[in-house]
């Protein structure tokens, strides 16, 4: 349950959109990344990523390490095109795997 109050867009007058700092926020640049190469890596990263984030909600690495991890689950990833399901849930399994025991 949230107690914050309700968004109200119609009381908004301005809205303001920045760049994104890439340096600031790696795992947005991971996310990019895995977009341009397509096939398998998107699994892989959302994988990676979610073992990564459950690690340090359970105080197991620090939050800068998340995308380390990420990064290095990708570098090892052999990319694979993702024609069927099998084969996204595979990578799905290896990255989960690769990820755990990077953590």
């Amino acid at each position: 349950y949230n107690s914050l109050p309700t968004l109200n867009l119609t009381a908004v007058q301005k809205f303001h959109f920045y760049s994104p700092d890439r340096k600031r926020f790696p795992c947005l640049e991971i996310g990019y990344e895995a977009a341009r190469v397509g096939g398998t890596l998107p699994a892989v990263v959302n994988a990676a990523n979610e073992v990564a984030v459950d690690a340090f909600l359970k105080g197991n690495i620090q939050f800068t390490k998340i995308p380390k991890i990420i990064e290095r689950v990708m570098s090892t990833y052999r990319q694979q095109p993702s024609n069927q399901l099998e084969q996204v849930l595979a990578a799905d399994t290896w990255a989960r795997e690769r990820a755990c025991a990077y953590v």
